[in-house]
């Protein structure tokens, strides 16, 4: 099993940033790939991006050159760095896992809170 806790959320006004954090433990040597995810009241999840066990990443259009997500292997952890964030980027951040032998993100944090607004 593999088990992931977030953490980094919070009231940010308009144009500010934050940083999410994702600890990962278990089985962490299964995991071929770590995402975020954000759900917003009344609409769909939706995948924000992602970081390969090879380093390769790749993020949903509306948040390119805003977001990053980075690793550090060392600490088990996968963090998103939000800048000029927009109203339109409120909602429960997730972390999920890919894990070796599985078709999709199998493994979930319980999710933080980012709101903006002025």
């Amino acid at each position: 099993q593999v088990q992931l806790v977030e953490s980094g959320g919070g009231l940010v006004q308009p144009g500010g940033s934050l940083r999410l954090s994702c600890a990962a433990s278990g089985r962490i040597f299964s995991i071929n790939s770590i995402a975020w995810f954000r759900q917003a009241p009344g609409k769909q999840r939706e995948l924000v991006a992602f970081i390969t066990i090879g380093g390769s990443t790749d993020y949903v259009d509306s948040v390119k050159g805003r977001f990053t997500i980075s690793r550090d292997n060392v600490k088990n952890m996968v963090s998103l760095d939000m800048n000029s964030l927009k109203p339109e980027d409120t909602a429960v951040y997730y972390c999920a896992a890919l894990v070796e032998g599985s078709s999709g993100y199998g493994h979930w944090g319980q999710g933080t809170q980012v709101t903006v607004s002025s």
